[in-house]
């Protein structure tokens, strides 16, 4: 028998909500470097278990300008993560007289998730450019570690795509490449996995700026 805590963690990670009425991002988020920066991605399907509450959500949320994340798990709790850290990068880039680094827009995404791991359900990914490392993905699981990866996934669709992006990712992609590998992995997720669908969103940063793109779920690279 599980414990109960154990169990409410174990369904809301299977994007079935274990509050009545919680909505899930039963979702598909993915991360990839390339050559200059970072395209960040997912599908944009909310779901409050069969029910989808919206099939258009962005998930890729705006934490500073040339920094951003990719929210899983429950919406609610993901987006007052994401808030906190919005805040607190705004606040430390003011004293500090520059912009923030990814990783430190990281460290405080972990630091808040690790240290109350037995309330949230959140699975993210933080992403993009800075002038130290130039550009760089973390990945903060269930349970608040983080590590720093060449790229990653997320999400109950990503659990379909595990063999898919081990063989198609290489070093050095350029950006066109860095593109198409996050768009054609999110749209093989989303024709598998239920809980994930819609529209792909797709964010762009390098030092020049960010780009934000979408693609129609009738023109995905895979799929119907």
């Amino acid at each position: 028998e599980l414990h109960p805590r154990s169990r409410r963690r174990l369904g809301r990670e299977m994007a079935t909500p274990a509050r009545d009425g919680e909505a899930a991002t039963g979702t598909t988020i993915m991360a990839c470097c390339f050559d200059g920066g970072v395209v960040m991605g997912a599908d944009s399907r909310v779901s409050t278990g069969t029910y989808i509450a919206n099939r258009v959500s962005d998930k890729v949320a705006a934490l500073h300008d040339s920094i951003f994340m990719c929210r899983s798990g429950s919406a609610a709790d993901t987006q007052a993560i994401s808030d906190y850290v919005r805040y607190y990068l705004a606040a430390h880039s003011t004293e500090v007289g520059r912009a923030p680094t990814v990783k430190t827009a990281a460290t405080l995404a972990r630091r808040i998730a690790y240290e109350n791991k037995d309330n949230l359900l959140a699975g993210i990914i933080v992403g993009g450019w800075d002038a130290v490392q130039g550009g760089s993905v973390y990945v903060v699981p269930l349970g608040g570690t983080m590590m720093q990866m060449p790229f990653a996934i997320g999400g109950s669709g990503s659990t379909y795509i595990y063999g898919h992006v081990d063989a198609q990712y290489k070093e050095g992609m350029s950006r066109q490449e860095a593109q198409n590998f996050v768009k054609k992995s999110i749209a093989h997720a989303m024709a598998r996995d239920g809980s994930s669908g819609g529209i792909i969103r797709l964010v762009t940063i390098d030092a020049n700026g960010t780009e934000r793109e979408y693609i129609p779920g009738d023109q995905l690279p895979y799929g119907p």
